[in-house]
Formats: C-alpha cells, structure tokens, sequence
C-alpha cells in the first residue's frame, strides 16, 4: 500500500447516507465542518438520491483536503465506460481526494428490487466484479489522465471478494461487520492491501434508547440484504440472531452508549488490523445529519488516532 496516500486517507472518517436528504447548501456546509473537525475522509452511500458522481463533486468542491469516497458506488447503477470516465474527472479535478468504492450486491442469480425499482441481475458477485474492473481498466482515455490515479476499493466480505479486493485494488471497504471480520479480512488480504471498515454508533448516554437505535439498524439489514445475512452467517451467528436480531449480533455490529464505547470499538478494529475506520452515526431520525455528535466524538477519536 503506498503509505502517502493512506496518511492523506486519514485513519478515523464520516460515513453517511444522510446527505441525500439535505438541500446543497446544508451538505456543503457539513462537509467543511466535518473537515474542519479534523476527519480524514468523509464516505457516502449510493442509493436513489443524488447519484455517486454528483454527490462525490459536491462533497470535493466543498472542501480543500479531506479525501471524500464514495462507499458504494454501485455497478449495477453504471457500466463501466461511465465509471471510468467519471472517476477520470474527479482524479483530475480534485488530484488526490477522490476514492471510488465499488460494490454492487444485487448482481447475483436474482432480480432485486429497491423502493420497488428492479435492478436485473448480471452474474455472480466475484466473477461480475472481476469483468467490471477489466471493462474499466480497458476503456480507452480520450483527455488527460490523473496523477495520481485515482484509488479504488471493493465493498468486500466474503473470502473470495477479499482476496479480489487484495489483487485488483488497492483494498476493501467492509461495511456493517463486527471486529472479527475485520481480524479475518486482514488475514485474507495480508499486509500490503488497504483496509478500510465501516462502524455503526449510536452515541446516546440512554442505555435502552441507544440499543432501540441500533436494532433498528441491524434488523432492517439483517432481514433485508442477504448478502450481509450471509456474512454474519460465516461468521459463527445463526438464524435465531438474524431474525431477532439478538442482542449478540445487535452488540458486535454496533457499538452503542457513550463516547467511550465508541472509542473502544474503533480501537478494536484497528488493533484486528484496520488502516482506516469510518464511523457511521446512526440517531433514531436517519433523516438529519447528527452535527452533535460528529462534534462530540471529533476531539474523542483524534485522542485515539491521528487525523489529518
């Protein structure tokens, strides 16, 4: 991994979904706030508001250093001469800040369906992403070409995505996984590649409210993705746990109380071997950005692990 471009990386972020609710205005303004604040990337998810590239640009003409990536852009959303270009124009427009997640779960042997919109299968998920990072790597440059070329991850977590993610990227983003995933990931992909993992927190003081939060959290994804069922599967939780949830699986994917529960956590996954951890806030209105508690863990986390 080359160590420059995971220190501008940072090794505590924001990740969001919370953006797509807000006006441009309001994103721009929390997004200079979270720089400010001292984080080291800001991550945002793709699903029907503003589309990865959009949002992505938004996000980097807001700020001047932060590394902004997206975590997930999603393959089933583009093919890949748009994903190409469009991460061409961001390396070159903002040298540096940009970093492409790529994901795309629902390219499986089903038809999924998001709000009730189809999104068609195209194959199993390694093999597809394997010829979706060819097609990419093989789309011809008609204009200028970044320096440095612009960074991408896998949305990784089984074994055969992980190593993927290792031999074709510069790593793996997990997302919605507790430590041990992190422990095993880093075993799979070695020490060379880039590992960069996702938190859920609720940071509430109210012991009852906080875990109401997060089983909201856990049990929309648990019953919802099946992707993610089966990686918690591997991961020694059974069905009773999935369907609950259970307190167990509830307590390892998210860590819930006060400031120092979360630091805890965030030191947990860095001593399994994470570079990098995103914390995702989560509040019982997903509808607002939690400014309050980006501010509250900011000098909390910088205590942990420099930010950049």
């Amino acid at each position: 991994m080359d160590e420059d471009q995971r220190h501008a990386l940072g090794q505590v972020g924001i990740w969001t979904m919370a953006f797509d609710g807000q006006p441009v205005g309001r994103v721009r303004e929390a997004a200079a706030e979270i720089e400010e604040l001292g984080y080291g990337a800001i991550w945002f998810g793709e699903s029907f508001g503003r589309d990865t590239a959009s949002q992505a640009w938004l996000l980097l003409s807001a700020t001047q250093r932060i590394t902004v990536a997206s975590g997930i852009a999603h393959i089933a959303f583009r093919d890949p001469i748009a994903m190409a270009t469009m991460t061409r124009a961001l390396g070159e427009a903002f040298p540096g800040r940009y970093l492409l997640g790529l994901g795309g779960h629902r390219v499986d042997d089903t038809i999924h369906t998001l709000d009730g919109y189809p999104l068609p299968a195209s194959g199993r998920a390694v093999s597809s992403m394997a010829s979706y990072l060819a097609a990419m790597d093989a789309v011809p440059v008609h204009g200028p070409s970044p320096r440095p070329a612009p960074r991408r991850v896998l949305a990784a977590l089984g074994p055969k995505m992980l190593s993927l993610a290792a031999e074709r990227t510069w790593g793996a983003h997990p997302y919605f996984v507790p430590v041990e995933h992190t422990r095993r990931a880093r075993e799979i992909m070695g020490s060379a590649a880039f590992l960069g993992v996702e938190q859920a927190v609720v940071l509430d003081s109210d012991a009852d409210r906080a875990r109401e939060v997060a089983t909201a959290h856990v049990g929309a994804y648990g019953s919802m993705a099946a992707h993610h069922a089966a990686n918690i599967r591997r991961l020694g939780f059974d069905e009773t746990d999935i369907a609950g949830p259970s307190r167990r699986l509830v307590d390892a994917i998210v860590a819930h109380g006060d400031a120092q529960v979360i630091q805890d956590r965030v030191r947990q996954h860095f001593d399994a071997g994470a570079d990098h951890v995103c914390v995702q806030i989560l509040t019982a209105d997903p509808a607002t950005l939690p400014d309050r508690e980006w501010r509250e863990l900011a000098p909390v986390l910088r205590g942990l692990a420099p930010m950049s």
